[in-house]
């Protein structure tokens, strides 16, 4: 019996002398553990559109330089807030990723409620770009200019339909800052996602998408559907033959698309480096550029502070079309 106390004591006395080295090896473990983990990126829409596309080109090259498995999680829905509120609620320790667009700046003025402090739940990583949106109807549409699409418009109100990949995204904004600016009241159709609003349009569910440039280039080229206008000041200059919606007939008209990566607020700064430097590098692959500079996409991929000044200026904006478009927060 007395050997048995002995020998447990003993034991008690070695785990004791081990502790301190156990804790001080568990961060390192749990470092490894995150690192080791695969890193997601949530696109909050549906898979298909032009944001999934650049999520999926980005995430190989990102794999490949990081050294570790990047995913892409599609989380539509609400206007881009499901997924938003997942990568707010993860970890902040560089796995979860949101790739943000538009609809992440004008989402606190178009929402009275949201279940995060857009300013305060993420930590920038990268502005990759910006690109026009395209006002595109089906190729066998009887609209070939922004000017009899108006005249349509104003003749019968409220009849033409443009589809969005939801609420507060570019292509809603875009609709209706037309419908401001052109004194027209056409009906706004959400989606979750591109893919599904494309596929409409197609089908002829809708009439019109202000669709972004990503998205809509591979139907452009196919024939499918018709440009009448891109959303930017002056003409694309790979879209030299497609108008500008100001020039084409509403004067003043300017929107534009872009993507950005945020990290849940947190993140360490070194973590943040890292991703940022990695995306980066990817955007300025060749591969990337091949994929979306023809359709449009300025690449940027700048400093964590290039992205907060651009869409904090973004939000300013936007915030004053809405409130002189009269969109009520939902």
């Amino acid at each position: 019996m007395l050997s048995t106390v002995k020998a447990n004591l003993n034991r008690l006395l070695v785990l004791l002398m081990l502790a301190p080295s156990l804790v001080a090896i568990s961060p390192a473990m749990a470092q490894s553990n995150t690192t080791d983990r695969p890193i997601k990126i949530i696109v909050p829409f549906s898979p298909g559109g032009g944001t999934d596309t650049i999520a999926r080109t980005l995430s190989a090259a990102m794999s490949q330089d990081l050294g570790q498995t990047v995913i892409v999680e599609n989380k539509p829905g609400a206007g881009t807030v499901i997924g938003s509120d997942a990568v707010a609620k993860s970890a902040p320790d560089g796995t979860t990723i949101l790739i943000a667009t538009f609809a992440h700046a004008v989402n606190p003025s178009l929402r009275s409620k949201l279940p995060f402090d857009t300013d305060k739940a993420f930590d920038p990583v990268v502005l990759i770009g910006r690109s026009p949106n395209i006002l595109v109807v089906p190729a066998n549409s009887p609209y070939k200019s922004v000017k009899e699409l108006v005249a349509a418009a104003k003749a019968d109100p409220g009849k033409l339909t443009f589809a969005s990949q939801g609420v507060g995204t570019s292509a809603h904004l875009a609709g209706e800052l037309f419908n401001s600016l052109a004194n027209v009241n056409m009906t706004h159709v959400p989606y979750k996602g591109a893919g599904p609003a494309l596929n409409d349009l197609l089908g002829g569910q809708v009439n019109m998408m202000f669709a972004t440039a990503t998205a809509a280039a591979p139907l452009i080229e196919s024939g499918k559907v018709r440009a009448l206008g891109v959303t930017t000041p002056e003409r694309s200059p790979v879209r030299p033959e497609v108008p500008s919606i100001a020039e084409a007939g509403v004067p003043g008209y300017a929107a534009e698309s872009w993507y950005g990566f945020f990290v849940p607020a947190g993140t360490p700064a070194e973590v943040v480096k890292k991703l940022n430097a990695a995306t980066a590098k990817a955007a300025q692959s060749d591969v990337f550029r091949k994929r979306v500079e023809g359709e449009g996409l300025v690449i940027s991929a700048g400093t964590p502070k290039e992205l907060a000044d651009y869409v904090s200026a973004e939000q300013k904006r936007w915030a004053a079309v809405v409130k002189a478009a009269k969109i009520e927060p939902n």
